[in-house]
């Protein structure tokens, strides 16, 4: 069992060329849904500050700083508390400063009497990433409500919270079909999955005056296909659209809404959406059988691990139409549904947690930006401005890169793996630089250089304390010494991506802890938010995603440039493992921080320690992830070229590509046999560690 790319290697010809399919919105069921005019005020607020606040002029203050400044006397209110949290907050809001989104529908419209509220929000380009919000509305007594659209009935969040412990959740994942396509959709369930259709649906599709056409069915069954009853929580929801194609929304009922947005908000668009299961085979199954998606990418048994906690999962979706050299239109293409899918081996860990707690449901939510650097950056700016916004799991630094005396010794060499490199600096010379750098708090406990320090701080410090046996050492070798120091911020990066990003940017990406892929010559960006709709901490919940895909810019033959591939980057096959790892880093480290303020120093230790080898596992198994993606990488090409030469008759030269193509998946293999037994290795140090109670 193993990490494999492109599961299904042939496209099933037998798939209509009429299902036309794309990504349409989600939809959010909470507590509490505020009036519009409510959320507008403070749309108000934050772009009256964007119109005081000028980042490049804030004289010697930081651009935080100073926005706090504006912000607090812009505000009636007591200045925002200094201590947030990510439980207990409206989403909407968080959307709202967080990211820039604003509020660009709403239903009932005014005079409609509603038993549910409900508001649309989108990012500045409001045909890209939609999100639905809806919550119970309060009905006056007397008030008759004759709900004109089933999808914004009452009863349909209220089944959602019976079927998920009463928590908030991703409700609906909504997909706009072409012409025709909605029957088609409607009969494979009929015949092939009829448990799934939703009562009010179980004789065809609604028809609606405004020419909009809609499909309800529930997502999963409770347990293996068709020889267990539905889940009745989370819905999957197509709409044809045969009126006005000019429609934002095509959800029927949403009003549009006027919105402002400052020049500094970022447009987002729906990459992929991931689901917690306990039949992974199952819902599979059932997507080829209705939509005729076919696997992509397998992360199977003994790959995914952290400690003791054990998944599998699988990413499906469609054969897209799409064929561009546009990076732009490759942005905003939203007709490349990609569905990863997970479910728990063992009973511990995050999949399993969220499982036990809330059951099936969608586990994130994954959209794409231009600049994912700026993104989390202004992101992370405006929650310390405004006091509200997204917090972002935390990734050891040690992912990124750390000080060691043998990176003192050698520097930063390249990443030929088979070459012997000599030492530059000597061991006592290298010890004495570690030392001191250490006794003056440049390094941090982790072994990471504090990100705030300046080369010129360093080399300050260094000066005043090199001991005199190795002054002359160190003067000879100083430039190669602070660089070494300086780069160690983000070697690992650099060995992946050498001098295609600044310092500068390397720094922000580590300061914003935002994860790296690599794909052959296309490059993953990654991040992911602390929980969202969560109550109370420790409580499983979802969460949102950003990704950014550089897609490579080669030439093709024809000396044009060739087609970007939808979901060029991957999935981050080295980060997903960092994902699984960076969950439950971050739920033990809430854990030490509470057991810490509650003076509870074994509780605190015991949690600690299990920080300590979730951060030892990621470390040990990043290099051997990068061994599984360059494999498949370089089997992938070989498998593009193999093609081409197949179909123009070159037969020989084809047999050298499968015996490279071969080779390849050996040492994929063997890379997956290491990552395994690592696995093994790591599981058995938490067993340990549960077991002993420390």
């Amino acid at each position: 069992m193993a990490i494999t790319d492109e599961a299904s290697e042939e496209v099933d010809l037998h798939i209509p060329q009429g299902l036309d399919i794309q990504f349409s919105h989600v939809h959010l069921y909470v507590d509490h849904v505020a009036d519009v005019d409510e959320y507008k005020n403070y749309e108000d607020s934050i772009n009256n500050f964007h119109h005081e606040f000028d980042p490049d002029n804030n004289g010697a203050l930081d651009v935080v700083t100073r926005g706090k400044e504006i912000w607090n006397t812009m505000q009636d209110a007591s200045p925002a508390n200094e201590g947030y949290s990510s439980h207990g907050r409206d989403v909407v809001k968080q959307l709202i400063a967080g990211f820039g989104f604003r509020v660009t529908g709403c239903y009932p419209p005014s005079g409609v009497c509603s038993s549910t509220k409900t508001v649309l929000v989108t990012s500045s380009d409001p045909k890209g990433i939609q999100i639905v919000v809806s919550s119970l509305g309060n009905v006056q007594v007397g008030g008759i409500v004759d709900e004109k659209y089933v999808h914004f009935d009452r009863a349909n969040i209220e089944r959602f919270f019976k079927a998920h412990d009463n928590r908030q959740g991703v409700a609906v994942l909504a997909f706009q079909v072409g012409s025709g396509c909605l029957n088609e959709i409607y009969q494979r369930y009929h015949d092939l999955h009829p448990d799934l259709l939703i009562d009010c649906y179980k004789e065809g599709v609604k028809s609606y005056e405004t020419g909009d056409d809609i499909l309800e069915v529930f997502a999963y069954y409770k347990g293996e296909k068709s020889t267990s009853p539905a889940d009745e929580g989370t819905i999957l929801r197509f709409i044809e659209t045969n009126g006005s194609r000019d429609k934002v929304c095509k959800l029927p009922g949403i009003k549009w809404v006027p919105a402002k947005f400052h020049h500094s908000c970022s447009s987002a668009y729906f990459d992929h959406w991931v689901s917690n299961v306990f039949s992974r085979t199952g819902f599979l199954e059932t997507l080829e059988d209705t939509l005729f998606f076919t696997p992509k990418v397998d992360f199977n048994a003994g790959v995914v691990a952290a400690g003791e906690a054990q998944i599998e999962s699988t990413v499906t979706g469609n054969v897209s139409a799409l064929s561009t050299a546009e990076k732009d239109s490759a942005l905003k293409d939203q007709s490349q549904i990609y569905l990863p899918i997970n479910n728990a081996l063992t009973k511990v860990g995050h999949v399993h947690g969220f499982l036990q707690e809330i059951g099936q449901g969608v586990q994130h939510v994954a959209s794409r930006v231009q600049d994912i650097v700026t993104f989390v950056q202004q992101a992370n700016d405006r929650r310390k401005v405004f006091g509200e916004g997204f917090t972002f799991l935390n990734i050891p630094r040690s992912y990124y890169g750390v000080l060691t005396k043998d990176l003192l010794m050698k520097g930063i060499q390249d990443n030929n793996a088979t070459k012997q490199y000599s030492n530059v600096v000597s061991s006592e010379c290298a010890s004495a630089v570690f030392e001191i750098c250490a006794e003056q708090s440049l390094v941090l406990d982790d072994l990471s250089l504090d990100l705030g320090v300046s080369i010129g701080k360093v080399k300050e410090v260094l000066d005043a304390n090199i001991p005199a046996p190795c002054s002359e050492e160190y003067h000879k070798n100083e430039s190669f010494i602070l660089d070494t120091i300086m780069r160690s911020r983000y070697v690992n990066l650099y060995y992946l991506l050498r001098d295609h990003l600044s310092e500068e940017s390397y720094v922000s990406i580590v300061r914003n802890q935002i994860l790296v892929d690599v794909q052959g010559e296309d490059l993953l960006f990654q991040i992911f938010t602390s929980n969202i709709l969560q109550r109370n901490p420790g409580e499983a919940a979802p969460f949102f995603e950003f990704i950014q895909r550089v897609c490579s810019e080669c030439i093709g033959p024809d000396g044009c440039p060739k087609e970007l591939k939808p979901g060029c980057g991957g999935f981050g096959i080295r980060n997903f493992l960092t994902l699984f790892l960076s969950i439950e880093v971050t739920k033990a480290m809430l854990e030490a921080t509470s057991a810490k303020e509650l003076g509870d120093q074994a509780k605190h230790d015991f949690f600690q320690h299990q920080v300590d080898i979730f951060t030892d596992q990621l470390n040990e198994s990043n290099p051997i992830l990068t061994e599984i993606s360059d494999a498949m990488t370089r089997e992938g090409k070989a498998r593009e070229r193999l093609e081409s030469l197949v179909a123009g008759g070159n037969s020989k030269e084809a047999e050298e590509l499968r015996l490279v193509m071969e080779k390849e998946g050996q040492a994929k293999a063997a890379a997956n046999g290491k990552l395994m037994q690592c696995n093994l290795k790591y599981q058995k140090l938490m067993k340990n560690l549960r077991e002993s109670g420390m």
